[in-house]
């Protein structure tokens, strides 16, 4: 990791955003993986997340929940006992009787920095998504500083699935920054949510829908604005966080 802390450009910050889209809750196992992703301290993380109008976990409360020291102690002598025989998945099924969770488990290991001695979990191919042909029209896109909308509707696809392919480019080194979009984020979800009108009949799952979100995605844009659905009530939501 760097020395120092590397400073928030919007390439970050669209690397940060892509990695927590839909979720509720930034937990601290998330937080350390973005840290390690982008080169940077999870302070720097949690800091950037809560500026974003994210809710990060504490690292108080995940700690508290998580190893004695003595725990700690056992679980650094089985990882370094057993390097790169064990996935985060196995370690959490051998140690301790399985009384953490995998993500637990991850989490602690890295805040130890002992990830080196843990087997990489084997990939699982998915189907594609995007063919061959469409890979070559995207990258030929972004080249000519193509709008991330402007690739949606060319190739048929969600802003989303646009927004997590670019991802994937940009880390596998075949682009050097994701697509810029011509409005904010923050602007088209409110603006999205502006058209659709009166929402208090709507179901969460209709919302998402109608605005090309994911589910959870939905609650957590409803939370922080503190609106109100048929199955969701993010005024409740919200009022419950901030008394949290």
């Amino acid at each position: 990791m760097s020395t120092s802390t590397p400073k928030w450009t919007e390439d970050r910050t669209r690397i940060l955003t892509a990695m927590v889209e839909g979720m509720d809750t930034i937990s601290q196992s998330t937080v350390a993986s973005a840290s390690v992703e982008l080169d940077t301290t999870t302070r720097s993380i949690s800091s950037k997340l809560r500026k974003m109008g994210y809710d990060v976990e504490l690292a108080a409360s995940a700690h508290k929940k998580a190893f004695s020291d003595d725990q700690a102690e056992a679980l650094s002598s089985f990882v370094t006992g057993n390097s790169g025989t064990y996935t985060y998945a196995d370690i959490a099924s051998n140690f301790e009787g399985g009384a953490f969770t995998a993500k637990q488990v991850q989490g602690k290991i890295l805040s130890m920095e002992l990830t080196s001695h843990v087997k990489p979990a084997e990939k699982v191919e998915v189907a594609r998504t995007y063919t061959t042909t469409e890979e070559a029209t995207f990258l030929e896109m972004v080249s000519n500083s193509a709008f991330v909308e402007e690739i949606a509707e060319a190739l048929g696809k969600s802003i989303n699935s646009v927004r997590g392919k670019a991802l994937s480019f940009l880390r596998s080194g075949d682009i050097t920054s994701i697509p810029k979009q011509k409005e904010s984020r923050a602007k088209a979800n409110v603006d999205a949510l502006a058209d659709l009108g009166d929402i208090s009949a709507m179901t969460v799952e209709q919302i998402a829908e109608s605005i090309d979100k994911t589910v959870r995605g939905v609650k957590t844009m409803l939370t922080r604005r503190g609106m109100t659905c048929s199955n969701h009530d993010g005024a409740k939501k919200a009022a419950k966080n901030a008394a949290a």
